[in-house]
């Protein structure tokens, strides 16, 4: 007897819903929330960012020194601003001509 597949990431239709759900749930939530829990959210996630950075970096020399990894991940950040500053990398949307 064939019964439905359990594994929800092997139907797309219901993953695609499942999906749906989690961004609407988020959207409401967002929308209940103070300014200052937004706030708060923008900080966490920063901190989040600043870990996978940071993680990354270390992973990529191969090294378990935090010091060493923040060096790399200012060195990254510094090259962003960098091409930023020479409007090599913008975030806002191109005029239309």
């Amino acid at each position: 007897m064939n019964s439905p597949d359990p594994n929800i990431h092997n139907t797309p239709g219901a993953l695609k819903a499942l999906q749906d759900d989690i961004y609407r749930d988020k959207i409401l939530r967002a929308r209940h929330m103070t300014s200052v829990e937004r706030l708060e959210q923008v900080f966490s996630q920063s901190a989040i960012q600043f870990g996978m950075m940071l993680s990354g970096a270390m992973y990529r020399l191969n090294t378990t020194d935090t010091a060493l990894g923040w060096q790399e991940v200012r060195r990254w950040l510094t090259r962003l601003d960098r091409v930023h500053d020479h409007g090599n990398y913008t975030i806002e949307k191109p005029t239309e001509s």
